[in-house]
């Protein structure tokens, strides 16, 4: 049997303005590294084969690809409300206020279900509701920890996370139509008929929702359509940044294809010299859904610590 989750305190010890940060694992941040960077992660449960599992708990990454190979069937979940006030409660004991930034309220029902939990806190416990996921959502929380190191507020942490959310994409080229068939989120004719012309849908994360953004026949045309992608959204949705090494943070992303991870960010280098280009695997609760091999590029305009 799962066991039951447990959350290290990656908030222990004197905090700038004694304010806790949260997220949750959709952020790629794992326990150890959350405890080392001062957020603590709450992680995301599955169902698998009706047996609960929590991500990076009692369900490691290869464990998670293995279940997946075998047929398993995988359910993404939500946090526990005793889960979430278990962790609140304990942050509260230590700190005066509590950040918490869960994944987008556009893909899961966890970041309504924590605004409506915090009711109980009288405004002790701030939700930023970020529209994020993956490696964006991991920068809101860095931010966050910037902030509050700056003498932010909880409230005022929480505007500027919200202010801010729409300052970043993600984009991901799949590598099998199998699994969203499998999740009933295409037909069986279309992914039968996309496999016989070895269609590569590239997907677009921004704010609310996981899109359609347009199909590639290669791997090198998916990556050319991604990073023409980002490109255009630096220059028309970002500002047209004159400095992209100082203005922007760049991620590559992906599940389970770790060698052609690495061949993209030299591309993805090659095409922002002088840019520094992170790389994580996407969260396992998209990876559920697109299956592994997928290959994602992804940036976050970088926030104005200092404005008030």
């Amino acid at each position: 049997m799962g066991k039951t989750a447990t959350v290290t305190d990656g908030n222990s010890g004197d905090s700038a303005g004694k304010i806790a940060i949260v997220t949750d694992s959709n952020s790629g941040i794992s326990q150890a590294e959350g405890e080392n960077l001062g957020i603590s992660v709450i992680p995301m449960p599955f169902s698998i084969n009706e047996e609960t599992f929590y991500e990076d708990v009692n369900l490691t990454v290869p464990e998670f690809y293995n279940r997946l190979a075998e047929g398993a069937n995988v359910i993404t979940s939500q946090p526990s409300p005793e889960a979430v006030r278990n962790l609140w409660n304990r942050l509260l004991k230590t700190h005066d206020e509590v950040v918490h930034i869960p994944m987008s309220s556009g893909l899961s029902g966890s970041c309504e279900s924590a605004v409506l939990l915090s009711r109980e806190y009288g405004g002790r416990v701030q939700v930023a509701d970020n529209r994020r996921i993956s490696v964006s959502q991991r920068q809101s929380a860095l931010d966050a920890v910037q902030l509050a190191q700056r003498g932010k507020s909880a409230a005022q942490i929480k505007e500027l996370l919200e202010e801010d959310c729409y300052n970043s994409s993600i984009y991901i080229m799949l590598d099998t139509l199998y699994y969203l068939k499998k999740g009933g989120r295409i037909t069986p004719a279309a992914a039968a008929l996309g496999t016989l012309l070895k269609i590569k849908p590239v997907l677009q994360i921004q704010g609310d929702r996981l899109d359609a953004f347009a199909k590639a026949r290669t791997t090198y045309q998916g990556k050319s359509i991604m990073l023409k992608a980002l490109q255009n959204d630096i220059r028309n949705r970002f500002g047209g940044l004159a400095d992209t090494s100082k203005n922007l943070c760049l991620y590559i992303a992906h599940t389970q294809n770790e060698e052609a991870s690495l061949v993209l960010k030299k591309e993805l280098e090659d095409t922002f010299p002088g840019c520094e280009v992170d790389t994580a695997h996407l969260p396992l609760s998209i990876a559920c859904h697109i299956g592994p091999g997928s290959l994602a590029v992804a940036c976050c305009k970088r926030m104005d610590y200092d404005r008030t």
